[in-house]
């Protein structure tokens, strides 16, 4: 058998599986298999399949039970960068990307992470700004296991500090930038979610109840802990805009704006605190 068959008879099985684009996923983990880049899969797939069809076949094994993508082969691409992840942190999607933007137009030398899952976030506004340090906070021990692994891998290790607490309960200090992709989903919007995203961390997607209360604890912290001037960004749900806006109103946040995404749809409220 070549790679060309064996992946023709992965997409099938996929796509029996019901999986959503099944040749992008099959195409994905034959690389994977391979230790190959995808992009260079269509120059070896007439080669014999060898000893690496085992873990091929394991790794469709996987996928077809719905075990996502990223929990299979570790890696998740996020703003040009690899980053590890493993089921005890949320995925870096793209639409995340839009609060990666944002926090990026303006200047910041100290940045808070609060709930920084897997690092991505933090790590990738530090890898963009040299000059830069941050903290990154989280509740579980093993989300920060995988965020200081990143920071290693991505030699940031100097500039990137991490404390477990929840959200600004171990946080000292004030700090120029604020960010949070927090857990945003509806208590009663859980049961529509896929089966991939069930597997991610629970504490992750949602706080229970209508969604909002993350960002209750956030926006009532965040005076304590932004220097005058200091901008809070995050990430919300495509329906939560005013809600959140609202919150940050509230608590005294000034030139509050509601971004979209690439969809078009809301995703990110940025505001600051008063100079």
């Amino acid at each position: 058998m070549i790679l060309r068959e064996a992946l023709a008879q992965a997409i099938q099985r996929l796509d029996a599986a019901g999986i959503p684009d099944a040749p992008r996923d099959a195409r994905l983990l034959l690389a994977h298999a391979l230790g190959i880049a995808p992009d260079r899969l269509t120059l070896v797939l007439r080669d014999p399949a060898g000893a690496e069809q085992a873990a091929f076949r394991e790794a469709i094994a996987r996928r077809a039970a719905r075990e996502p993508v990223s929990h299979i082969t570790g890696r998740r691409l996020f703003w040009g960068r690899a980053f590890h992840v493993t089921a005890d942190v949320l995925d870096p999607r793209p639409e995340t990307e839009t609060l990666i933007a944002e926090a990026l137009g303006g200047p910041f030398d100290r940045v808070l992470d609060l709930g920084t899952g897997s690092g991505a976030i933090l790590l990738t506004l530090l890898a963009e700004r040299p000059a830069a340090r941050g903290l990154g906070t989280d509740l579980s021990d093993r989300a920060l296991a995988v965020a200081r692994g990143n920071a290693a891998a991505l030699g940031l290790e100097p500039r990137a500090d991490f404390a477990r607490g929840d959200w600004f309960g171990p946080v000292t200090g004030r700090f120029d930038l604020i960010v949070s992709n927090p857990p945003y989903i509806a208590e009663a919007e859980m049961a529509g979610l896929s089966p991939e995203v069930l597997r991610e961390p629970r504490m992750a997607l949602t706080p229970g109840g209508d969604g909002l209360d993350a960002y209750r604890a956030i926006v009532r912290g965040a005076g304590a802990h932004l220097t005058p001037g200091g901008r809070l960004m995050v990430e919300i749900g495509p329906t939560q805009g005013a809600a959140v806006a609202g919150l940050m109103a509230g608590a005294g946040l000034q030139g509050i704006a509601c971004r979209p995404d690439l969809d078009g749809r809301d995703r990110v409220v940025s505001a600051h605190w008063p100079l």
